[in-house]
């Protein structure tokens, strides 16, 4: 298993009593471990780890910031008290926006069913719990029929969990993907769909219609949904709303708690850590 980020040394203050002046890495692992193994880590943010796989299911428990996690069909902003499956051999990269505090799961492929998909959830109390007990045993323990039932009864929270919908979908066609990175990359970027059909190499009416095709929604309405998940997370990182509103461009705080509101029915005011998550599709 690999994982890139594990090779930094800044250091920030984490509030959990973790150590991030030397972060982990996978390699530290036993040669065999046991079939769920796991640590709890902290990264500073501004850290990109590009993408990768690992040879097992990983499932990460955000305790603290945010971070945004690129596969290849899908971009996912995840903040405090959320989690993430991510099936194995998944190519996928991480980036931390914040100083990052996480807790980390590899399950092996033999205790998973086929049909768990990457998914991003709410993170229960149970998985907590559940994840706590198997950080707790270290690397090196035998899988007892206890911890085998606790193996099992975590990969079922993980399964029933319900997804919830702070995800921007990828087109398959490399030209569109090529202007859905470069827009995600800078959120606030106001050219007109013109400038990005010719930037795809299309005519519009190609572009539009392509578009529509693959993402089941028009461009703009894509490009909506792309800010305003991008607002979630600066606005929960702590960014004023007229920061926020301003940096995406919109010309004024109102018309941007409009559209917010249209999106997740909530208003951009209530989503601060520790609030209720975004869950509209």
């Amino acid at each position: 298993m690999r994982h890139g980020l594990f090779f930094s040394r800044w250091t920030f203050l984490p509030p959990y009593g973790l150590d991030c002046s030397i972060m982990k890495r996978t390699a530290d692992l036993p040669r065999h471990p046991p079939p769920v193994v796991g640590f709890s880590d902290c990264y500073v943010g501004g850290f990109v780890d590009g993408f990768h796989t690992h040879d097992r299911g990983q499932l990460s428990v955000f305790q603290a910031g945010t971070v945004t996690v690129n596969t290849q069909t899908g971009s996912f902003v995840l903040g405090p008290g959320q989690g993430m499956w991510i099936p194995a051999n998944t190519l996928h990269e991480a980036t931390c926006r914040t100083d990052l505090v996480f807790q980390v799961i590899y399950v092996d492929p033999s205790l998973i069913g086929a049909d768990l998909a990457c998914k991003m959830f709410d993170v229960s109390s149970l998985m907590r719990g559940l994840v706590d007990e198997i950080i707790a045993m270290r690397f090196d323990f035998t899988m007892d029929e206890r911890m085998s039932a606790i193996a099992r009864l975590l990969v079922d929270e993980i399964g029933r969990a319900p997804r919830i919908a702070e995800r921007v979908l990828f087109p398959m066609d490399h030209r569109l993907r090529r202007v859905c990175e470069a827009i995600i990359a800078q959120p606030g970027d106001c050219h007109d769909i013109d400038h990005w059909a010719r930037e795809a190499g299309m005519a519009r009416r190609t572009f539009t219609r392509l578009f529509q095709v693959e993402m089941g929604m028009g461009f703009a309405a894509w490009r909506r949904r792309v800010r305003v998940i991008e607002a979630a997370s600066r606005i929960a990182a702590g960014q004023s709303i007229a920061e926020v509103a301003f940096d995406l461009g919109y010309e004024n705080a109102g018309s941007f708690s409009t559209m917010f509101h249209r999106t997740f029915g909530v208003a951009p005011s209530t989503l601060r850590f520790g609030s209720a998550p975004l869950s509209r599709p």
